[in-house]
């Protein structure tokens, strides 16, 4: 029988999605099985690893039978993942030993402050990128082996396992043969040197991490072993891709040169760039992680994280009751004053890159008697694409090179008013694709060009409107200009 679908498995912070693509390139159909979020008296976040694995062979099951092919037909899948969250599990059993500590959670803070960590923060930063935080699996693993019972004693014996999710999924796949991790998803965890390229023994130990613990480390594209799903195919079929989801969106996108840049409209916002083969420390508030490894060679991105960007939307409708639904915001911000010269500034939980002050509150400024709701959601949707411009600038700064164009995907995308903002404000063209779920898109282009399936003409097939500035340049600068000086009043 021939084998002429793809699957792609894109595991995400609030549930699972399986999508299947056909021999064009082309996704025939998709099944998503949400897991519990769960978040205690503390505001700790975690998730149950056993339920995302369960859920992965869920969503596989459902999407085969909702589009009616036959396990048979599949020539091999990928997988793209919620990045930061870490799993500890069971190195003989493949069971995890506690809940997943999710990204968002920061209980693993008080490690980060501990002074000989905190003197280290610069040599850190050095090696791996990324600023000391407990955003970062570095600590949430040291978390986890410290609050987990039994973990030290297996530890001793080499009997653990810990990482990020796609690292536990590849385990529990493959029944236990590969114990793996790509490029991407082992440069976010703040243990893996990016200049050298290997799990940096020294920050390891710092964190009461053995380094021989770790999961190898593999090209993005490389072949993460072969699974049956728990039975559902009688020929066990390979897994070749692994990409975080956010470099997964980045190569769906086709940003695959140096210079080239995408923004995915989230809850948050991350903003990535495409710096090439050599590494480059951000002097501007940004990270510095790998794009991905693709056939030995790396490629490396700047990359900014912001924390409300589309939580904004979702501000004005479950917060202030202001619309019923984010569609609504269009439309408002169309008939807003044009005169009317208010900013809100999202800083709910601090600011994000580049301001790094997490001390700030969010706020309204420039408001005044004419001021009403219409202005006030016309400026939540403006804030976004301030932000992300914040980004844009951060990175041209850094690379000294000026981004020619924007490739964006995410739900917010589908607001034209933003989308033009986005554009007039930050001087460049904006190009929105016509197909969404770019993270999975990226993981399954990845597999099926290194299945021989596609050639890279499958880039090709991906269709954009583009936004051109239109707005008048001096205004323009004239309204980013008030935008920072809005940001420093918080």
């Amino acid at each position: 029988m021939e084998k002429n679908y793809l699957i792609s498995i894109d595991q995400s912070t609030q549930g699972t999605k399986a999508l299947l693509f056909d021999k064009n390139g082309t996704l025939m159909c998709r099944a998503d099985v949400p897991h519990k979020q769960i978040v205690n008296d503390l505001g700790w976040v975690s998730h149950n690893p056993e339920e995302i694995y369960e859920n992965v062979i869920k969503a596989v099951r459902g999407v085969l039978a909702k589009a009616n092919v036959s396990p048979e037909k599949i020539l091999g899948i990928g997988i793209s993942n919620q990045r930061e969250t870490s799993v500890l599990w069971d190195k003989k059993t493949g069971l995890s030993l506690n809940n997943a500590i999710v990204w968002q959670c920061a209980r693993a803070t008080e490690i980060c402050e501990r002074d000989d960590v905190k003197t280290s923060s610069q040599k850190v930063f050095e090696k791996t990128g990324i600023k000391l935080s407990p955003y970062f699996p570095a600590s949430k693993i040291a978390w986890l082996i410290e609050n987990t019972e039994g973990a030290k004693e297996k530890q001793k014996r080499h009997g653990i396992c810990h990482g990020t999710v796609d690292s536990y999924l590849v385990y529990r796949l493959t029944k236990g043969e590969v114990y793996a991790t790509d490029y991407s998803n082992a440069s976010r965890t703040q243990l893996f040197n990016i200049f050298e390229l290997k799990w940096d023994e020294e920050i390891c130990k710092l964190f009461g991490i053995n380094p021989e613990d770790m999961p190898k480390v593999m090209d993005s594209n490389a072949c993460y072993g072969y699974t049956d799903f728990e039975g559902l195919f009688t020929e066990p079929i390979p897994i070749q891709s692994v990409l975080g989801d956010s470099h997964g969106a980045l190569f769906g996108q086709g940003c695959r040169m140096a210079g080239m840049a995408k923004a995915t409209y989230g809850t948050g916002s991350s903003i990535m760039m495409n710096i090439g083969e050599n590494p480059l420390l951000s002097k501007n508030g940004l990270v510095t992680s790998l794009a991905w490894g693709i056939d030995g060679k790396v490629n490396y991105v700047l990359e900014g994280n912001l924390n409300y960007t589309g939580a904004v939307i979702t501000w004005l409708k479950d917060d202030m009751e202001l619309i019923e639904s984010a569609a609504d915001t269009e439309s408002l911000a169309m008939a807003a004053n044009k005169n009317d010269s208010l900013y809100l500034v999202p800083a709910f939980t601090g600011l994000g890159a580049p301001y790094w002050n997490s001390h700030a509150k969010a706020a309204i400024v420039g408001m005044d008697r004419t001021t009403k709701k219409k202005e006030l959601v016309r400026a939540a949707l403006e804030c976004i694409a301030y932000q992300i411009t914040d980004i844009i600038k951060a990175m041209g700064q850094d690379a000294g090179d000026a981004i020619s164009e924007l490739r964006v995907d995410g739900g917010p995308t589908r607001n034209g008013y933003l989308m033009q903002f986005q554009s007039d404000i930050s001087g460049l063209n904006v190009q929105v694709p016509n197909q969404e779920e770019l993270s999975g898109i990226g993981a399954a282009y990845l597999a099926g060009i290194s299945l021989g399936m596609w050639s890279d003409e499958i880039f090709s097939k991906m269709k954009r409107n583009t936004y051109s500035p239109v707005m008048d340049e001096r205004l323009a600068k004239d309204k980013y200009a008030g935008w920072k000086a809005a940001v420093e009043k918080v």
